[in-house]
């Protein structure tokens, strides 16, 4: 799970979020500024806000890998595309297994990938 780190000083303050070798600046989130009124809700409120971060941050590392597997496609290296289609996999598989993304979409999105690599032809 990514490293989240932020100021308890400031309620308003954006949040860190390290992924692996990259971080990302979060804004904190933007509500009605409602108050809990008790302190389960208050708790509700930290987690709700910290599970989201971590689902950005996931659903953004998806496209990322997505945006670089399909860029291997367009540039016809079909063995590299290879290589890392099982990596792409795994990742909307672990995305599943937390919650982050339904299953139904990610077996779509694995699906279309394996088409979409099946399509290429190697340069000749």
């Amino acid at each position: 799970m990514p490293a989240i780190s932020g100021s308890k000083a400031s309620k308003r303050a954006a949040f860190v979020v390290d992924i692996g070798p990259d971080l990302i600046m979060v804004p904190p989130l933007k509500s009605k500024r409602n108050m809990p009124n008790t302190t389960s809700a208050e708790r509700r409120m930290r987690n709700s806000q910290r599970k989201h971060l971590h689902n950005l941050s996931v659903k953004s590392r998806l496209r990322r890998l997505e945006k670089n597997y399909r860029a291997l496609l367009a540039s016809g290296k079909k063995s590299e595309a290879a290589k890392l289609l099982p990596g792409v996999n795994s990742a909307f598989d672990k995305a599943v297994k937390s919650g982050v993304v339904h299953r139904s979409a990610a077996n779509r999105k694995k699906s279309r990938l394996s088409v979409a690599l099946n399509r290429v032809h190697p340069p000749q």
